[in-house]
């Protein structure tokens, strides 16, 4: 198995993992943003770099429950990629001039181009459904029909 394989693994088990818990994606989607914006120059980032951010914003929708339309093997590879950019050590180091972000952009490109189709509808679902959203949290609640006596 080659190292990006075994690197490109251990993220998807930890992206699984982070999908459960709310929170930790969260932070997960802050630090993938931070980390975008940090190196949004590089000229191998920038070709990945719009679709990367629409990544972000489905990721971000699907936790906060604003869009759910996504099938669950979508969510994992984008978590997973997600995960992967994130991490410093894999199959080539980051801060490696020049090399550093080319596997990144790698993994970027392939699982961007196999779940464009949802990233497409993502995006259709923003431009109608997700401007016209009540940004007031839903709530959940318990009621019980009152018939007249």
């Amino acid at each position: 198995m080659s190292r990006r394989s075994k690197a490109f693994d251990r993220a998807k088990e930890k992206a699984e993992s982070i999908i459960r818990d709310p929170e930790k994606a969260r932070k997960i989607i802050d630090s993938a943003t931070s980390k975008a914006q940090a190196v949004k120059t590089s000229s191998q980032f920038q070709e990945v770099s719009e679709k990367f951010q629409t990544l972000v914003r489905m990721i971000r929708a699907w936790i906060n429950r604003e869009y759910r339309d996504i099938p669950w093997q979508t969510i994992v590879l984008a978590v997973t990629a997600t995960v992967y950019f994130l991490t410093p050590f894999d199959a080539i180091l980051d801060f490696i001039p020049l090399l550093g972000f080319a596997d990144d952009v790698a993994i970027l490109t392939a699982v961007l181009s196999s779940i464009n189709h949802d990233l497409d509808r993502f995006v259709a679902w923003e431009q109608t459904d997700g401007n016209t959203r009540n940004d007031a949290p839903s709530v959940e609640a318990d009621y019980e029909e009152v018939k007249p006596d």
